[in-house]
């Protein structure tokens, strides 16, 4: 739902590929945020009051109104973001398939479950339900600004609540299509997702502004900002804030197919990508062979914004300093580039970048890229690779490549990362049913399936008592014999194994 009153603050967009003007955006401040927040409780109040079919029902509305507008959605995309149009409608694509599936299993997942009680409370029915919250705020990214951003959005409508939505200052114009097209589609709730747009400030002032909980997707820096202003209201707080993601890539890997997945993984998106590939460890056996696969195919691609671009601009300028910092630093600490190198920057393009050898304690081992750069070290062994892996500060995903499935599962689950797509990347990501998050500075709680519905509820517990307690302990009046009785039985129970 747009806000009408006037304002005399703004921001411009602009296109990352030429630096053109795209449109003057309203810079919303604390009663602008106020007033959204407003909008959203009046309409979750009748929202959360609906059967979960219903809901489900208005969402899918919302959903064949998404998918009726791919087209003119993936173009706002792409012109924000600079992206292919390809990728921009690739990324709808994959929303809506996330969108259908918290709409028709949010009522399964979050419905009223019995529980068990126990020796004591057998005179007990004891049940547990999730409730929504109220009103969530999400702050969006801008390298995926529709897809990342549902992954809270979506779940949290499905489980009934309402959304105030500030996506990044580069990419508003997504985030007010996005809630139009549910004002549209579902107008008896119109304000029940409601985007506000403006810089870092109007972040502040959402995280300010009373939301029952915030969904934050961006760096660790900013997130520990945000979560120390939710700190002062205790405001639930869920965080995702990107990777450092490593594949492993065993001796019996099938070499070709490990090879096209780095690179789509790595490359893809122009490196924007927070679970992207951007650590590769292969076992020494097959490293040159790996990196010559690598080569040969990322030396075919070029980006641009013509139709014939693998890839788009760097969305973030600033982004184009950090790249090519890394990977001069790199190479000046000892690693070779296969492919590209310092030179390979013409902002605000990047072209393929592939390193080996790069030392473990360099930032382009330890610190977040963001572009479309590589490494691929060589190690002993499978060990080692896995060692190596687990020691980035980072936690969010990995892969592995290896010839059987059940050896790559195993390695898989000796990795610390929150989602691991085995002989694939980003597998997990395109499977609405999976959760979707990490650890340690990549962030904490969770998003997508079961748990990411559940993340937008607080779950009440309830018992109902059938009859009266065979033993009464709950009362002053319990007689001094009554209460050694029930001991001597606990006692008796609880010393078995």
């Amino acid at each position: 739902m747009t806000d009408t009153t006037p304002r005399t603050a703004t921001f411009t967009t602009r296109s990352p590929a030429t630096g053109e003007r795209i449109a003057e955006h309203p810079v919303d401040g604390p009663e602008e945020v106020a007033r959204a927040l407003t909008r959203a409780r009046t309409a979750q109040t009748g929202w959360a009051a609906l059967p979960a079919s219903r809901r489900r029902d208005h969402l899918l509305r919302w959903k064949k109104a998404l998918a009726t507008g791919l087209d003119t959605v993936a173009r706002t995309i792409a012109e924000e973001t600079g992206k292919p149009a390809g990728d921009a409608a690739l990324e709808v694509v994959l929303t809506l398939e996330h969108l259908a599936w918290a709409a028709r299993n949010a009522e399964r997942v979050l419905r009223r479950r019995k529980v068990g009680t126990g020796l004591f409370t057998v005179h007990q029915r004891a049940s547990l339900v999730h409730r929504p919250l109220g009103v969530i705020g999400v702050i969006g990214p801008w390298n995926y600004p529709l897809y990342t951003p549902m992954g809270s959005i979506g779940y949290a409508l499905a489980a009934g609540n309402g959304v105030v939505f500030k996506p990044s200052e580069l990419t508003p114009a997504t985030g007010l299509l996005l809630s139009g097209l549910f004002d549209a589609a579902v107008p008896e709730y119109a304000g029940l997702l409601t985007t506000v747009t403006g810089p870092a400030s109007t972040g502040d002032a959402l995280a300010r502004s009373g939301v029952d909980k915030l969904a934050f997707t961006g760096s660790p820096g900013t997130a520990r900002k945000v979560m120390a202003v939710c700190a002062g209201t205790l405001t639930p707080f869920l965080a995702e804030c990107g990777g450092k993601d490593a594949v492993i890539v065993t001796a019996d890997a099938d070499l070709d197919a490990a090879a096209d997945a780095i690179v789509w993984g790595a490359l893809s998106n122009a490196g924007q990508t927070c679970a992207g590939v951007e650590r590769v460890y292969a076992v020494r056996a097959i490293h040159a062979a790996l990196c010559e696969r690598v080569v040969e195919r990322a030396e075919k691609l070029r980006p641009g914004a013509g139709t014939d671009a693998a890839y788009g601009p760097m969305t973030l300028p600033g982004q184009v300093a950090i790249v090519e910092g890394q990977v001069t630093g790199a190479v000046s600490a000892g690693a070779r580039a296969l492919l590209g190198g310092p030179g390979s920057v013409r902002a605000p393009y990047v072209a393929p970048v592939v390193l080996t050898e790069v030392p473990e304690d360099a930032a382009a081992m330890t610190e977040e890229t963001f572009g479309p750069v590589v490494a691929i070290n060589a190690v002993a062994d499978v060990d080692e690779a896995v060692e190596r892996a687990n020691a980035s500060r980072y936690a969010l995903g990995a892969a592995v490549f290896c010839r059987g499935g059940r050896a790559g599962a195993a390695i898989a689950a000796r990795l610390r990362a929150g989602a691991v797509s085995v002989n694939s990347v980003l597998g997990f990501a395109a499977v609405p049913a999976l959760p979707f998050g990490g650890s340690r500075d990549s962030g904490f709680g969770r998003i997508h399936g079961a748990e990411g519905l559940r993340a937008f509820t607080s779950v009440q517990s309830m018992t109902v008592q059938r009859f009266a307690p065979p033993i009464a302990l709950t009362s002053f009046d319990v007689p001094a014999a009554t209460r050694e009785r029930a001991i001597r039985m606990a006692r008796a129970l609880h010393r078995r194994r």
